[in-house]
């Protein structure tokens, strides 16, 4: 079975390169961006990716609105999309499902849990 591509969109770099590390090591092709805008058109763009790791507290454009936009495009409304946030409170979880994301992750990212949801898909 071929790996897919993973898309990461993380305003900080540090994250990016942690998280990109991790998957490459487990065989997985990662492309990156440090903005929700150049990760939408990065997404509509590549049809090789096949999941999202959105982080949701970004300047301009937060992941709550890129996953709106995600969700309302006609060629990648179906893209799997978990959010990745440091804001563990209550209510978060359940404000990114219904902003439209499968699954929902914290930081620091449990790299086991990240797995098992990434095979999910």
């Amino acid at each position: 079975m071929e790996k897919k591509t993973i898309l990461i969109v993380d305003d900080d770099s540090r994250n990016i390169f942690a998280l990109s590390a991790v998957l490459r090591a487990k065989g997985f092709h990662i492309v990156s961006s440090t903005s929700a805008t150049e990760g939408l058109r990065i997404l509509e763009e590549d049809n090789k990716i096949g999941i999202v790791l959105m982080d949701i507290m970004m300047p301009d454009m937060d992941g709550y609105e890129a996953i709106a936009q995600i969700r309302s495009s006609p060629t990648v409304s179906k893209m799997p999309v978990i959010a990745v946030t440091a804001q563990a409170m209550v209510g978060d979880r359940e404000k990114s499902l219904k902003a439209g994301a499968n699954e929902y992750i914290s930081k620091p990212v449990d790299v086991d849990v990240l797995l098992r949801l990434l095979n999910k898909y």
